[in-house]
């Protein structure tokens, strides 16, 4: 049983060895996806249980056997002024719009820049600023257009900032390069799984005192012909191509598929006494992270569950908390066939059935390298608000579903520590312990 601690205060919580080690606390938040520009609107989509799917309209997308896309809300062309968006790769674009929202959510001012009415907050030390942001993808826009404009127009029309623009460090290291972040920059990809690796990433690095602040998170934005092409292929995607908004049903048993999104969400994090010594808010703590692998198939998931399980059950070890001190998960819950069920399983013979478990994934549809970062802001802010957003489309919940899942409306439940999980292609797991602050 851990010892519950003010985040804020600097101290410290046992680990699995029955030592003790520094609690990491959360103090900014920052998100753009299908639901909203930022994390108040994207929450009070999650509250509301609004769907961010949308028809996929494009030309291209006639022939496609997926036709639905769960695109972002704002663009963000009309955040980052016009310089700044042509020289990012989408990816980078929405990477960026989260880490200043979380930034100056943290109440912290952007380095080399004066303080002053237009820029309020505290300056950090560059030198013990990190960043670690994870892609599945990566600039995959910039690559894909690019190499249509070499095939059609020959090498002078391709950019000299291709390769910058569609490395998958692009989005680490623009947010790397906005703050002037000298610590470290890091770039987890490990597919849909990616997001809260660089959140795990971060705690260790904080832990280890590596950096003072750590920006973290995911960012992905992918709506193209080839990866769609790619994921349908594989019969991945939901075709519901006339219910666009019905389309992503985690647990249901007509689900078919995921819906492809685009978005980032990014959270600041630093240890607990230097929070506390500027005097920031403490959103809550990042406990722990387990993270193991199947080894089992390139694409599906081990049938029983059992490694994502071990993942959780790290997590749980290295936060210091019991299963019964979960009450809330956050599912990866992709809405496909063979994903759904063996994560059911996972979270049973982890935490058992007792947590109210919500998927997120029925409004925002499937952001890939972004899922974890912006499921963790949404479990964050469920223990913080006593609020687990509703499961949409879970009509119909498959025979071997037993979890406790919140379907229809949202639910108040008092929380004191809850589970992200996410997971990604090549038997990736990651689960993420949060705690209240």
């Amino acid at each position: 049983m851990t010892e519950v601690l003010d985040g804020g205060s600097g101290a410290t919580t046992p680990d699995a060895a029955g030592g003790h080690h520094v609690d990491v606390v959360i103090t900014g938040l920052g998100a753009t996806t299908p639901l909203g520009g930022d994390v108040a609107s994207t929450w009070a989509g999650l509250v509301a249980g609004r769907s961010g799917v949308g028809p996929l309209t494009d030309e291209w997308a006639r022939d496609m056997p997926a036709r639905i896309v769960a695109r972002l809300a704002v663009e963000p062309t009309e955040v980052l002024s016009r310089v700044e968006a042509r020289r990012l790769d989408r990816c980078q674009q929405v990477a960026v719009v989260a880490a200043r929202e979380a930034w100056a959510d943290a109440g912290l001012a952007r380095p080399g820049r004066p303080e002053g009415d237009d820029n309020p907050g505290t300056h950090i030390d560059p030198e013990r600023i990190a960043v670690v942001i994870g892609t599945g993808i990566g600039g995959a826009l910039t690559m894909l257009g690019q190499d249509d404009l070499l095939e059609a127009s020959g090498v002078r029309k391709v950019s000299p900032l291709t390769v910058p623009m569609l490395m998958p460090n692009g989005p680490a290291v623009a947010v790397g390069l906005d703050l002037t972040a000298r610590a470290r920059v890091h770039t987890p990809v490990s597919a849909c799984a990616s997001g809260a690796e660089a959140i795990g990433l971060a705690l260790d690095l904080l832990r280890a005192g590596r950096a003072d602040v750590i920006v973290a998170g995911g960012a992905e934005a992918c709506i193209h012909p080839l990866p769609i092409a790619g994921f349908a292929q594989m019969r991945a995607l939901s075709t519901r191509n006339d219910q666009p908004q019905a389309a992503s049903r985690p647990f249901d048993k007509a689900r078919d598929g995921f819906v492809l999104g685009e978005g980032a969400g990014i959270l600041v994090l630093e240890r607990a006494d230097h929070a506390r010594a500027r005097g920031a808010r403490v959103y809550g703590v990042l406990a722990g992270a387990g993270v193991t692998a199947d080894g089992h198939h390139i694409t599906g998931p081990e049938p029983t569950g059992a490694g994502a399980a071990r993942a959780i059950t790290l997590a749980l070890a290295d936060a210091g908390l019991s299963p019964t001190d979960i009450g809330h998960v956050n599912a990866h819950a992709t809405s496909t066939q063979v994903g759904d069920i063996p994560e059911a399983r996972a979270i049973t013979t982890a935490v058992g059935t007792h947590p109210v478990v919500t998927a997120t994934k029925s409004m925002t549809g499937h952001l890939l390298g972004a899922a974890g970062a912006v499921e963790s802001i949404a479990t964050v802010l469920a223990i913080r608000n006593g609020i687990v957003p509703p499961t949409i489309n879970l009509d119909d919940p498959d025979d071997e579903l037993t979890l406790d899942v919140a379907r229809v409306s949202a639910r108040e439940v008092r929380l004191t520590a809850a589970v992200n999980n996410s997971f990604g292609f090549g038997g990736h797991n990651v689960a993420l312990a949060f705690r209240r602050g």
